[in-house]
């Protein structure tokens, strides 16, 4: 029988499942991608044992990783679905450090989908 992963690997498990989720449903998820995702991954397993009770935030700090560094080298990511009559704007994570963390459209004020449920 396999050991039970730790609390932090769960629950990094999960952010980089849901993470994976909305790169796959903005069919993004190509293998250079999936490289930040883990250059994510890995950088918030550090932090996250440093700060144990801080596990039910990696899944919104992973996605603003995974944002920023799409940012740098591809664009802006995800684009917003809500406002398709103004200039293409990227979905935001809130709440910025909490749990359960949502993509949503800062400029009509509305949460688009949790984490991990793009479509």
């Amino acid at each position: 029988m396999d050991p039970i992963p730790s609390p932090t690997e769960q629950a990094l498990h999960a952010a980089r499942a849901l993470v994976m989720a909305d790169l796959t449903a903005r069919d993004v998820a190509r293998a250079d991608v999936v490289s930040l995702v883990e250059d994510a991954i890995v950088h918030r397993r550090w932090w996250v044992e440093q700060w144990p009770a801080g596990a039910e935030f990696v899944t919104g700090l992973i996605a603003q990783d995974v944002q920023d560094a799409l940012l740098e080298k591809y664009g802006r990511w995800p684009i917003c679905p809500v406002c398709t009559d103004v200039e293409p704007h990227a979905l935001a994570v809130e709440p910025e450090l909490g749990p359960d963390p949502h993509w949503v459209c800062s400029k009509a004020a509305v949460i688009v989908a949790p984490v991990g449920s793009l479509r």
